[in-house]
């Protein structure tokens, strides 16, 4: 990932709060038949290695599950708040008009390797806290034990585990560091009330 200094986000609280936030992560790997990206949300467990590890599961049908066909480091792609960002809300557009359109975005990119669980037990207990997660601003949160027993035996019998522990953290949040004080004023002006907004905030106050 091209990743100018003044864009760079290393502080990993920070990178681990947009992966739980965003956890429909991108996976990509290198097989046998070239790249592959599968779209999988992932649960990070923080405490786990010098920079998390994530956890979720795949299809069995899904080729990633045939080891063989994934060859070393895999990448992991969380893509967080982002925005098309135009001209107009630019304070300086009215000085002279030297500014052009650009796109706004925060992403974190965890590289890893992968591993296979193929294991009933982990499944159970990884796919009760992710449901538990997700379930948690629901008025009737569901729960697995709601299904009838040997459906979700057969559904744990279609799925396999898979867990990641992060090696290397790499996080960009490009948000108008670039710009001069006077067009991140305008911007958070222009953009009141939206998430991009409040990321511009926070850098100017780093």
């Amino acid at each position: 990932m091209y990743l100018p200094k003044h864009f760079a986000e290393t502080d990993i609280g920070v990178m681990h709060e947009l992966m739980r936030a965003f956890p429909l992560a991108t996976l990509v790997t290198h097989g046998a038949d070239g790249l592959d990206a599968n779209h999988v949300p992932l649960q990070l467990d923080a405490t786990a290695g010098s920079y998390g590890t994530l956890r979720g599961h795949l299809a069995r049908a899904n080729p990633l599950t045939r080891m063989p066909a994934v060859d070393g480091e895999i990448l992991v792609i969380f893509q967080g708040h982002h925005r098309y960002i135009s001209p107009n809300g630019y304070a300086t557009k009215a000085e002279h008009g030297k500014v052009v359109p650009t796109w706004n975005y925060t992403a974190v990119h965890a590289h890893g390797r992968l591993r296979l669980i193929d294991d009933a037990g982990w499944l159970l207990s990884q796919l009760t806290a992710l449901t538990a997660e997700h379930e948690a601003s629901q008025a009737r949160p569901w729960a697995l034990g709601d299904a009838p027993a040997d459906y979700i035996e057969k559904m744990l019998g279609a799925v396999i585990g898979i867990e990641i522990v992060i090696e290397r953290l790499v996080g960009k949040w490009k948000v108008s560091q670039n710009q001069p004080p006077a067009n991140q004023a305008s911007l958070i002006e222009a953009l009141a009330g939206e998430p991009m907004a409040e990321l511009i905030r926070q850098q100017q106050q780093q």
